[in-house]
């Protein structure tokens, strides 16, 4: 008897819908930080299916308020991938040393200062 073969019938199931939220206000006040360009950043490095460039309409990037960057998803997208793409551009605009990324609730990424000002306080005590 020959061997039955399986038709390969994917399931397809809800599509998956993410939000994430870049916070960057506080930098973006003190002008060291450009919204617009990470905006562009984003659009330019973020991979679809392993190709840089292939957002189309499964992944929209838009500024929302000052500051703040709204990154919806209709595709698997990872917080941490966007996390790391967040630190390649402070590491590229040479902020690395002074902002870090902090995730403040689910799918909500601030930038924050490194508390540089507490630490020279305790040296000057000791």
């Amino acid at each position: 008897m020959a061997p039955i073969a399986k038709k390969s019938t994917k399931a397809k199931g809800p599509k998956v819908t993410k939000k994430f939220v870049i916070n960057a206000s506080q930098p973006a006040s003190d002008k060291i930080f450009d919204v617009s360009a990470f905006e562009k950043f984003l659009n330019e490095k973020i991979k679809v299916e392993g190709r840089v460039g292939n957002l189309g309409e499964t992944i929209k990037i838009s500024q929302v308020g000052d500051g703040k960057i709204e990154i919806i998803a209709h595709n698997e997208l990872s917080g941490r991938y966007l996390k790391y793409l967040t630190k390649k551009f402070l590491k590229k605009m040479q902020l690395r040393d002074w902002l870090r990324v902090v995730s403040t609730s689910k799918g909500v990424y601030e930038l924050k200062f490194f508390n540089v000002v507490n630490d020279a306080e305790e040296e000057d005590d000791e």
